[in-house]
């Protein structure tokens, strides 16, 4: 039998191949990602790989949240001839929870169309004219309702080639500029809740050191010259899908962001994930015609919380965690979160030794001469026999039976930092002000973005105000840092009443593009969220006058190596920087 007729793939949860009437069947499992090639098998499908996902309060309108998804990693600015874009026959979308109750409250669909208008030409771009040139659908469901389409023909701006393709008036696109086709790309809903749109090419936002992280965790903040860090994603553009939204839009009730209670208000919550989703089944010719999808879609990458399946999944359950959603998690990965990996790195009687980049961040064995959050060990689990938690979060009968398992000592820190968000209740406030240095006490609120939905998601509290770019205090370690100046600066430590303090809009409370996701997830691997509850590090002495032991400032001073972006970020939407030009030189950044 010969077998040239054409070839079938199909996503489904099993891995297969066959052979049957002529026909190629290639059945591989249906997966989902985070993070830039972050899993195995979406590694293979850039145009649906879900990059980064971001969430946070509009600095130049606070009267908005901005969502930016990124999709189609380590894009080279002079990538030609056939430049990055999204893909045709995929569903890109952004998904909202705002109420707490299983199921997306806004879904946005984005859909994209691309057309050759010179197929005479291997350029991308000649005399004014385009090829790859791309438009897009955006269309609305919310409350799981019929979708509707909010932007019908939106346009996506052509990749940044270089000065003569772009701004030539005779042999290229003739525009002022790459920012004059940014802006054209830029659209209003239409019949919608207010939103602004911007989908197109832009520098990749995410820094990281890649290479040493990977290189079995050399992070090398310390290291110059050719041995310093380097940001693995500089000079490296990405594919951007960016909503601005009204407040009032997102928020459950309708209500705009003046209606809050107090900057911590739990009814302005939202939960926020992304994916992208196939067609289950892809037909190629052996004429060399275009590939053929069918079938009922399916999703093949998702995001939340960034780094997740990257930092925290072990590699052997990556495709199965992948092909979750926010709301059907499976309950056994949560061991993952409870039992994490990277604290074996942090322990001296684990294999502490074996990675020197990890020496200054160490889990607490012996906190208050009591509490060991090392793995398999007990954590606070032992409060649970007596109800040792009544009147916290931790209380058997509201969270406790949850959050305090035997064996599982990160489930009271970690699991609800990744899966349910923090709620202002004690133990999840500051030490500042708790009595007798008690960590279970009442302590001064700091964050709330709880939300009951038990799944991973990026969530964020909207009525926290903004922390202005230019603020002395502004800082890229998000809430780790607004727990340092809560414990230390006289400002907030003075007093255990809720303040705003600089950086409460930052990760883990949604997420800024400035925020350096990879140290604070480092930090709180490391238990910095448990010391500022007031579970300090094995050095201090329980009831001693200053828990800032040098175990604390080597954590809090801990770097990933690479604290910002290669480049600025703009201060208006959307947000993200323009495209490096293919023309500029990108060798050795």
């Amino acid at each position: 039998m010969r077998k040239t007729t054409k070839k079938i793939l199909t996503l489904t949860g099993v891995l297969a191949t066959a052979v049957t009437f002529g026909v190629w069947d290639f059945q591989s499992s249906y997966v989902e990602a985070s993070s830039h090639r972050e899993a195995p098998l979406i590694a293979n499908d850039p145009l649906a790989d879900n990059t980064d996902l971001y969430a946070f309060r509009s600095p130049d309108d606070t009267n908005y949240v901005t969502i930016i998804a990124n999709y189609v990693p380590f894009q080279l600015p002079q990538g030609g001839p056939n430049y990055y874009s999204f893909g045709e026959n995929i569903r890109y979308e952004i998904h909202v929870e705002n109420d707490g109750t299983t199921g997306d409250d806004i879904t946005y669909r984005f859909t994209f169309t691309k057309m050759n208008q010179d197929p005479t030409t291997f350029f991308n771009i000649r005399l004014g004219q385009q090829n790859l040139k791309t438009s897009y659908v955006c269309q609305k469901s919310v409350n799981g309702g019929a979708f509707t389409t909010i932007v019908t023909s939106g346009v996506v701006p052509p990749p940044n080639i270089g000065p003569r393709s772009i701004s030539d008036p005779v042999v290229g696109l003739g525009a002022a500029n790459y920012d004059a086709l940014r802006s054209l790309g830029t659209s209003t809903a239409t019949g919608s809740g207010g939103e602004i749109i911007y989908c197109g090419p832009s520098d990749d936002p995410f820094f990281v050191d890649l290479g040493g992280i990977f290189d079995l965790g050399q992070t090398r903040a310390t290291a110059t010259g050719t041995n310093g860090p380097r940001d693995g994603l500089g000079h490296k553009n990405i594919h951007s899908i960016a909503i601005k939204v009204p407040i009032a839009t997102l928020q459950k009730n309708g209500l705009p962001v003046t209606s809050a209670v107090n900057i911590l208000d739990g009814n302005f919550v939202i939960g926020v994930w992304a994916s992208a989703s196939r067609p289950a089944t892809r037909t190629l010719s052996t004429s060399g015609g275009n590939p053929g999808d069918a079938g009922a879609w399916v999703q093949v990458s998702r995001l939340g919380m960034p780094l997740t399946n990257e930092a925290v999944i072990p590699i052997g359950s990556k495709d199965k965690w992948n092909s979750l959603t926010p709301y059907n998690e499976d309950p056994a990965m949560e061991e993952f979160f409870c039992n994490p990996e990277l604290g074996l790195y942090m322990d001296a009687s684990q294999f502490g030794g074996a990675v020197p980049g990890l020496t200054p961040l160490r889990i607490q064995r012996n906190s208050l001469q009591a509490y060991d959050f090392g793995n398999t060990k007990q954590g606070l689990y032992p409060i649970l026999a007596t109800n040792g938690g009544a009147g916290t979060a931790l209380d058997t009968n509201l969270f406790g039976k949850y959050l305090l398992r035997p064996n599982r000592p990160r489930s009271v820190d970690l699991l609800p930092i990744f899966h349910t968000g923090v709620p202002n209740l004690p133990p999840y406030q500051l030490a500042t002000g708790k009595a007798g240095g008690n960590p279970l006490a009442v302590g001064k609120p700091f964050i709330n973005n709880f939300l009951p939905t038990f799944g991973d998601m990026l969530r964020l509290n909207m009525a926290v105000p903004i922390t202005p770019r230019n603020h002395p205090d502004f800082s890229p370690l998000g809430i780790v840092q607004a727990a340092v100046l809560g414990l230390t600066n006289p400002t907030y430590a003075g007093s255990s009443a809720l303040q705003w303090i600089p950086n409460m809009d930052g990760f883990p409370n949604g997420r800024r593009l400035e925020d350096d996701v990879t140290t604070i997830e480092l930090q709180a691997v490391s238990g910095v969220a448990l010391a500022a509850i007031g579970l300090w590090y094995d050095d201090y002495t329980a009831g001693g006058a200053n828990p800032v032991t040098p175990k604390l400032l080597n954590v809090l001073g801990y770097s990933a190596g690479v604290p910002k972006n290669d480049t600025t970020f703009r201060a208006n939407f959307p947000y993200v920087q323009a495209p490096w030009s293919g023309y500029a030189n990108h060798s050795g950044q």
